[in-house]
């Protein structure tokens, strides 16, 4: 998924048009339609600067705003064999259905995204019990780590993901 596809997800979810969001930014009133469509679609994408304005005025994490190419079923495939190349991840079986799990044991990468994980899933399972609103539980996906209360602090550097 493009990080065009995520400000636009961004932007609808937080009930903004094109033209507020760019003039939140401070982009000129004549072209911001036109600017902001051009990243949405894909055609221009954001520096790093604009990559971290555009996460504040949409208050969400930078990070919130890059994700894998997800997009086919072959490239979801290929990230999640990514994903087991450097963390360990295993596809099992469990009871009669497919099940995602960590090898926190292959190596130190593994042993931190499965203390991640274990982060996301306390936090679901708060969601689940009705500790938290959906409001809350979207609050911490789209800052992490920024507003993880874990001891787990996974602070990527913006640049790493560009």
């Amino acid at each position: 998924m493009a990080i065009g596809e995520r400000i636009h997800f961004f932007r609808l979810l937080r009930g903004m048009t094109q033209k507020y969001l760019g003039m939140a930014l401070g982009f000129p009133e004549k072209s911001v339609d036109v600017r902001l469509a051009q990243y949405e679609t894909g055609s221009r994408t954001p520096k790093a600067d604009l990559t971290a304005a555009l996460a504040e005025v949409l208050d969400v994490s930078p990070h919130a705003l890059f994700v894998s190419d997800i997009d086919s079923y072959v490239g979801l495939m290929h990230t999640m064999f990514t994903l087991e190349d450097k963390y360990g991840l295993k596809v099992t079986e469990q009871d009669g259905e497919l099940a995602l799990q960590v090898d926190f044991r292959q190596n130190k990468n593994a042993a931190r995204l499965h203390e991640m994980l274990w982060a996301w899933r306390e936090q679901a399972a708060k969601l689940e019990a009705g500790e938290i609103s959906q409001e809350e539980y979207d609050r911490w996906r789209y800052h992490y780590p920024e507003y993880d209360s874990s001891q787990i602090r996974a602070k990527v550097p913006l640049e790493g993901l560009i």
